[in-house]
């Protein structure tokens, strides 16, 4: 875009600039990039705030999804980005994780697989590499607290029983549920995601925790491995 064909937010119609918008029609009014640009606040001399969101939600192909795993550092060499607008993005995008799992862990015990992954499904569905979470639970089946486990592919050296049942012991979780994600996007188990489960069930028989699931998350999917008979 030219610098003379620039048209700034502050030479916007009011009912079309993104704040005025939003207190006038509401939040579900604006567009994505008008939602980042309120974010971003102050745009450049070349480029007005929703100029900037756009370059931001072109940055890569997955569009605003990119938000869900994208670090300060990816987000400050984007052109008029810099560090201060990284930084306000990132920290939305964290509340808006925070905000969705503390309100599903309030008003939910755990029932079934699907109450695991609507807690879980929007925090690990842009993760890049694998992790493992041990998910603890009281007797009552309400979740004590997740604990990560290990980072990166799934393999018998970093998933060992000790790393997954040393905080259910520590917090005297009366059964766990396994959970880990596939970036792929593909949740259907792999040789080794079978045999890890299996080896931690019977590790969990010998100290008296049950292993109650493995539940893979994939891209807006999840599979159970005790609803597909695999446990």
């Amino acid at each position: 875009m030219n610098k003379e064909d620039h048209l700034s937010i502050k030479e916007m119609a009011k009912s079309e600039r993104p704040r005025e918008k939003l207190i006038n029609f509401g939040v579900s009014s604006l567009s994505n990039a008008e939602l980042l640009a309120i974010l971003i606040r102050t745009g450049t001399k070349e480029a007005s705030a929703i100029d900037l969101a756009q370059r931001v939600l072109s940055a890569r192909e997955d569009g605003l999804r990119y938000l869900g795993d994208c670090t300060t550092d990816e987000l400050s060499h984007l052109k008029g980005i810099g560090k201060t607008k990284a930084c306000q993005i990132i920290a939305a995008v964290e509340l808006g994780k925070r905000l969705s799992m503390s309100t599903s862990k309030a008003r939910l015990n755990i029932k079934s697989p699907r109450d695991v992954a609507n807690i879980f499904m929007e925090e690990m569905r842009y993760y890049k590499k694998e992790y493992f979470k041990s998910i603890l639970l009281n007797t009552k089946n309400q979740i004590i607290a997740n604990e990560d486990i290990s980072i990166g592919s799934l393999n018998s050296s970093l998933v060992h029983p000790r790393e997954v049942f040393v905080g259910a012991i520590r917090k005297s979780a009366s059964s766990i549920i396994l959970m880990h994600n596939h970036p792929s996007g593909n949740p259907n188990p792999s040789n080794e995601d079978i045999k890890i489960t299996k080896r931690l069930i019977e590790a969990g028989k010998i100290i008296g925790i049950e292993v109650l699931d493995h539940i893979i998350i994939g891209d807006g999917q999840f599979i159970s491995l005790k609803e597909i008979s695999i446990i």
